[in-house]
């Protein structure tokens, strides 16, 4: 496992454990890509893969998937309470952050990421295959939700102005100024307005990784954050585009620095651009 000073170092695990852990029966390892077909071009051995628009997200509602259809997720994918999910993804772990947020939503004891995420694995010349797992199908059922580390549009309209408040704004320069309304690469689709929401920190999520995409130290991140005004003794809420992006930063504050007052907006810029009366900056 990395350490690296992390408020709780066990969230992460790097390739050597994970390929270790490959036969034991108490983790699942799963997998979430941005790109959809990764996963059936070759993925970790005994790895069910999860389609973010299809299971994580509810795509009629704009919303997370709801406790029934999250309970049906886990017990097809062989996951009980009692499972230790280890997730990973490409993008240096975009939608697996997001899928380990989910988790944590909905309660789940045991969650890690592999740090790094796909390409590490990758990288590291781990093995991948193409045939899939048939997982032994479980009963889940959620205990409670941790509806603390969401935000909603509402709690971000409270938190403007407010000194003990934190925005932090994880997408690119060009999004924070309204040059673009999506990632470079993607289609400048989502919103109607470009911009930032008021008093936002821009802090891009690629500052938390180094260049092969695992997470920098906790002094690192510290300084990073705090740096922009983003310190643990505020009420913290990061935000991107549809809600992935920030899920990374939220988990390098919650987990990896232990804030204890972080959320995670999913509702992003894709809501907050589209909503009548509701405020925006631009340089």
């Amino acid at each position: 496992m990395s350490e690296q000073g992390y408020a709780n170092p066990e969230v992460l695990v790097d390739t050597s454990w994970a390929e270790e852990h490959l036969e034991d029966s108490k983790v699942r390892f799963v997998e979430v890509d941005v790109d959809t077909t990764a996963y059936e071009n070759g993925h970790i051995p005994g790895a069910v893969g999860w389609n973010w628009k299809r299971d994580t997200q509810d795509p009629v509602r704009r919303d997370i998937v709801d406790q029934e259809a999250f309970e049906a997720l886990l017990g097809r994918s062989g996951i009980s309470r009692d499972t230790e999910v280890v997730l990973y993804g490409d993008t240096d772990n975009w939608f697996a952050a997001y899928a380990f947020w989910l988790l944590d939503y909905y309660g789940h004891p045991k969650s890690r990421l592999i740090d790094g995420g796909r390409r590490r694995w990758v990288e590291d010349g781990r093995p991948l295959v193409t045939d899939l797992p048939e997982p032994k199908t479980s009963q889940y059922s959620v205990g409670s939700t941790e509806e603390n580390i969401r935000a909603l549009r509402d709690d971000v309209l409270e938190s403007l102005n407010k000194p003990d408040a934190s925005l932090v704004d994880v997408r690119s320069p060009q999004e924070f100024s309204g040059e673009l309304l999506a990632p470079e690469n993607l289609p400048q689709e989502g919103s109607q307005r470009g911009g930032h929401i008021p008093g936002a920190a821009n802090i891009p999520w690629g500052q938390a990784v180094e260049e092969d995409g695992t997470f920098k130290s906790a002094s690192e991140l510290r300084e990073i954050y705090e740096g922009k005004g983003v310190s643990s003794d505020k009420d913290v809420i990061a935000y991107c585009r549809i809600g992935e992006r920030s899920s990374h930063t939220w988990f390098a504050l919650k987990h990896l620095l232990g804030y204890e007052h972080v959320r995670n907006y999913d509702g992003s810029w894709t809501e907050w651009g589209s909503v009548i009366n509701v405020p925006i900056e631009k340089p």
